[in-house]
């Protein structure tokens, strides 16, 4: 049917793959509808004339077109555009069996997969939890927080769109925070409209120490902010809802190069960008078509853009003087421009020789010049500097009589702003009913152009008749003639006609930011997922109509005489410039986007080849004296000797830093969960990270872009560092579901399996990279204080911590504990916990009080950066894997089936990672151990909650060790003895210890003692009742009589 406006011809399952539909209806050959333009032609009564003429050019230059014809599909199988356009009989069947009436009415972009995705959530998104017979409760203590994301803050007209989005969606409830790779001018509007700017650097992995976690969301402006994405495919921040928006067409145009010089690999990369997305989002609907390469069905558009009013206020300025001249035309000429639809549909021709045609007759109410040549100049604007349509549009118009030289053809990827610039009127000539404004009238409009277009519902819903642009009717043609007449007057643009462009100008610099706005604020309600303590934002129809109606142009007046820069050629410089760096990168590349689910096939064959290396590598080791052994060359010495002082060096390092963490009274844990966290983790001694990602999640994650140079690590640990492997330690955490509803608990459950291998303190603490991210870590100064206070034992068995619940920006209003613990879990942290509390204690009756946690001027900890006696960890651990097996008991059967959480409003993998944040708290309060806050900037440090002020409040039976450990006894003991079948949880986040597995050890060591001496007195036995084999003779030594008397015989004879 037709190709793309870039002039290279895409079948229909390329362009609409997947999951992009198209409204393509198909009916019996007697029932087959009637496209709009042939019953426009049957049933409109057209003059005779007319007719007979345009039937005439059509069979005169049928088998020219079948030749030239821009924007054919050549047909593949079964489908191509082509074949979805069904014409009844009575529409030119002729026309159809010759392939070439073809008039775009099946070309639309549908985003179905992604609209059904927002359906299914919506309807998934209830405010009850029918399994647990609970309501969720939303508290709306803080708004929702959006970071946008640059490449740069240069002036042009992505800014002002988004700017202008910002500043509307402020007055519905949001909040933002920018960031950019590089400064620029805009810098100081965002600060005029209240938005904070952070610059950061994208291609210094250290240097990106951004918490994206603060955000609800993520805005991506522009494919030259890919930097960035190297955070957002790491985990923790993987699962951030992420719109991208991307305005320019260069990437599309370089994944085709990619595919036809063999670069697959760059653009599968490319591809792992785009479904890292959670939506794309382009400013009409070419750009989701020419895009669709990377199509993984989270295509949206959302139509609306200043990008045409900018342009053509740039073109204005930069080019003051008259470019008729310079493009060949005289001064007195009325030069009009015929410009079509952006997509090169076949039909499209046809349009435009219906719209030559009604030009013919006022060919004559232009005067003539010198040569007897007509001042009336005609330039057609369509297809791409590629295509032979010019060749064939001009023989068109010498058929229809045309004296030559009036009708002429400009590729509209090359002259349009100049066409459009220099035309005293604009005439649309396509009869295609789009799905938004046609980009190239807005532009014309901007120009201050008056324009004539048919009455098509997308354009009449912006343009009013003689008002700010003119109509003729799509069936009458004709009519056409008679709006031209009134344009021009003696060969001029009449003055009505002027005020009539000027007035369209205003409108087109405005057009279609409602709709922009309103697209924006309806996708985050789509995409968000918001928290329960965060408010849901306004309604769009509670906006102030101010925010939209313009374009905020006003912000943008001061920074006029900023230099202009061109888009379109910087962002083609980027993709070189970033293709260059592809090619001159080690050639480690990534996996292809389609082999995600084999990736654990090749891991587990990746490690079977591993195991057959080591084993070669051990029988090389063996053989290694008995056979010749080369030297190799000199360089290869070198190298050899080089890397064992590394590797040397290294090992003594390590050495230094156990020998020092030994010697220290206090360790401190950092758990973390991929390299996103990396930048937020300590070095010093002092610390030690603990990865929870496992060797199977690292893998997949890790040959994701191994190309950007990325230094590679053991099970998703940092090199160099002596960092813990949780999974390793308890292997519980090798189950995803596990890994990610523990959250760091895992890590505590991990450190405390079989301790004294890994941890040699007598204090033990743990501090989240979170807080580092908050800059509320321990600083140098703090760190001394505490331990200092530790070697001196100023408070006894103390929980210290660091992070407090009044500065947490969550709490906001000052809440209590239980009151704060509800709002972060959808109203139902009370409930849950005396859920738990019941199964954990065995309790009948229903729970109507829980353990008070009362307001008594002090604070409490959050954020898991906290430090206690080693001996109390274990304690503290003890009770946790209880309440963490209660919980699992009690929430396992529909969270793991549904992904449904009372404790939550979506889907949440971390369902009571929330709850467990503060339970460090309750054991703490009721078993009687001391609390004490110490600032992390000044060391200085205050107890809360003092003993006295407990009196009368503490469950110190409940939280007694005596009570615990029994408890822990019956468990272990019931887990070690009956060796249940059923699904629990406790057996696996620890050790399993109770008095009878002490004494079958002792019976066992008393047994092996035993078999010990049993076997040295049966070797004893063996020895002594060995047979000894009898002597056959002996020999026996003559006296020395009979020796001489021999001798003397011998002599004598």
């Amino acid at each position: 049917m037709g190709s793309l406006e870039t002039g290279i011809p895409l079948k229909r399952d390329n362009l609409f793959r997947s999951f992009s539909s198209v409204r393509t209806e198909r009916h019996p050959f007697s029932q087959r509808p009637r496209s709009r333009f042939s019953r426009f032609l049957l049933f409109k009564k057209l003059d005779y004339l007319q007719w007979i003429c345009t039937v005439a050019v059509f069979l005169f230059f049928v088998v020219l077109f079948q030749m030239f014809l821009p924007g054919s599909v050549e047909k593949s199988g079964n489908s191509s555009l082509q074949d979805n356009v069904e014409v009844s009989s009575g529409d030119f069947k002729f026309l159809k069996e010759m392939g070439v009436l073809d008039f775009g009415e099946d070309i639309r972009f549908e985003p179905s997969k992604l609209l059904d995705k927002f359906q299914r959530e919506a309807r998934e998104a209830i405010l009850y939890s029918p399994a647990f017979n609970r309501t969720k409760q939303r508290f709306s203590y803080r708004k929702p927080q959006l970071a946008m994301v640059f490449a740069d803050l240069s002036v042009d007209s992505q800014k002002l769109l988004m700017v202008t989005v910002a500043a509307a969606l402020q007055e519905i409830g949001y909040e933002f925070q920018v960031y950019s790779l590089e400064d620029g001018p805009v810098h100081d509007v965002w600060r005029t409209i209240g938005i904070p700017v952070t610059i950061i650097q994208a291609f210094d992995k250290t240097g990106i120490v951004v918490d994206w976690l603060n955000y609800d969301g993520i805005l991506v402006n522009s494919f030259e902010a890919r930097g960035v994405f190297s955070c957002f495919v790491q985990e923790p921040f993987k699962s951030l809802p992420l719109i991208w928006t991307i305005h320019e067409r260069s990437l599309a145009t370089h994944s085709r190069k990619y595919i036809s010089s063999g670069h697959i690999d760059l653009l599968n990369d490319w591809k792992r960008i785009f479904n890292r997305s959670s939506v794309v989002v382009f400013p009409n609907y070419i750009l989701p078509m020419i895009y669709s390469t990377f199509d993984v069905g989270n295509f949206f558009v959302i139509p609306g853009t200043p990008a045409e009013a900018w342009e053509a206020d740039t073109v204005m300025a930069l080019h003051k003087d008259n470019l008729r001249v310079k493009m060949g035309y005289e001064l007195e000429d009325a030069v009009i421009a015929i410009v079509g639809s952006q997509f090169m549909y076949r039909g499209l021709w046809l349009e435009h020789a219906i719209i030559l045609q009604a030009l013919l007759p006022v060919l004559s109410d232009f005067p003539l010049d010198n040569n007897s040549n007509s001042n009336l100049k005609i330039v057609v604007l369509s297809g791409d500097s590629t295509s032979n349509y010019g060749v064939v549009f001009e023989e068109i118009a010498i058929n229809l009589t045309y004296p030559s030289g009036i009708v002429k053809h400009k590729a509209i990827d090359v002259d349009a702003d100049n066409v459009l610039s220099m035309a005293d009127l604009v005439i649309y000539g396509s009869f295609l009913e789009e799905q938004s404004f046609p980009e190239v009238l807005m532009k014309a409009m901007c120009f201050e152009k008056p324009i004539i277009a048919p009455d098509l519902s997308m354009i009449r819903k912006y343009v009013d008749d003689r008002v700010n642009g003119y109509l003729f009717p799509k069936e009458n043609p004709k009519f056409l003639t008679q709006v031209i007449r009134q344009v021009f007057s003696n060969g001029k643009v009449s003055s009505l006609a002027r005020n009539i462009a000027s007035i369209g100008r205003s409108t087109a610099r405005n057009l279609m930011v409602s709709e922009t706005v309103e697209g924006y604020a309806s996708l985050l309600v789509n995409v968000l997922k918001l928290p329960s303590e965060v408010a849901p934002p306004k309604d769009v129809a509670e906006m102030p109509l101010k925010f939209k109606e313009k374009w905020q142009w006003h912000l943008f007046e001061a920074l006029s005489n900023s230099t202009y820069i061109n888009c379109t050629l910087r962002s083609y410089t980027f993709l070189d410039k970033f293709e260059q760096q592809w090619n001159n990168a080690p050639k480690d590349r990534p996996l292809s986007a389609d082999d995600g689910p084999f990736l654990y096939s090749i891991w587990e064959e990746e490690k079977n080849i591993e195991i057959a290396n080591a084993r070669k590598r051990k029988e090389e080791e063996e053989l290694k004296d008995r056979s010749d052994q080369s030297h190799g060359t000199w360089e290869e010495v070198y190298r050899s000797a080089k890397k064992a002082d590394r590797s040397k060096q290294d090992l003594h390092e390590r050495d230094e830093g156990e020998l020092e963490r030994t010697g220290q009274p206090l360790s401190i844990y950092e758990p973390y969960f991929g390299e996103g966290t990396w930048p937020f983790l300590h070095l010093s001694s002092l610390y030690r990270g603990i990865g929870l990602l496992d060797e199977m999640s690292y893998y997949i994650q890790s040959h994701m872009y191994t190309w950007t140079g990325y230094l590679q690590s053991t099970k998703g640990r940092r090199p160099g560092a002596e960092d813990i492997d949780a999974s390793a330690r308890l292997p519980l955490l090798d189950n995803p579901y596990y890994r990610d509803i523990l959250g760091e608990y895992g890590a505590f459950f991990a450190i405390a399996n079989r301790i004294d291998r890994v941890h040699k303190n007598a204090w033990i603490g743990f501090q989240s990279w979170r807080a580092t991210a908050r800059k509320a870590s321990l600083s140098r100064i703090a760190e001394n204080a505490l331990l200092d206070a530790i070697e001196t034992q100023r408070h006894g068995d103390t929980l210290y911590f660091w992070v407090r619940l009044d500065l947490d920006p969550r709490n906001s209003l000052q809440l209590d504990f239980w009151s704060f613990c509800d709002a972060i879990n959808a109203g139902n942290c009370k409930f849950a916990f005396a859920e738990a509390l019941k199964r954990m204690y065995g309790i009948k009756h229903d729970l109507d009080s829980l353990p008070p946690m009362p307001v008594d001027g002090g604070t409490w900890s959050v954020m898991q950066s906290w430090a206690l006696p080693t001996r109390s960890f274990l304690e503290f651990v003890m009770f946790s894997r209880m309440f963490v097996d209660a919980l699992d008991a009690h929430m396992y059967d529909e969270h793991h089936s549904s992904g449904q959480c009372y404790l939550s409003f979506s889907k949440d993998k971390q369902c009571y990672s929330r709850l467990l944040e503060l339970l460090i708290n309750v054991w703490a309060y009721h078993s009687a151990r001391r609390m004490v806050y110490v600032n992390p900037d000044t060391g200085v440090m205050q107890e809360h909650h003092k003993f006295k002020s407990r009196r009368g409040q503490m469950w110190i039976r409940w939280f007694s060790y005596a009570t615990l450990k029994s408890m822990d006894e019956d468990l272990a003991e019931e887990a070690d003895s009956e060796h249940p079948t059923r699904r629990w949880l406790w057996p696996s986040t620890g050790e399993i210890f109770w008095q009878g597995v002490y004494e079958r050890e002792r019976k066992l060591r008393h047994r092996q003692k035993e078999d010990r001496k049993q076997r040295s007195k049966d070797k004893i036995d063996r020895i002594r009742k060995r047979t000894h084999q009898k002597v056959i003779g002996k020999y026996v030594k003559p006296p020395p009589e009979m020796k001489n008397s021999n001798t003397s015989t011998a002599v004598l004879n």
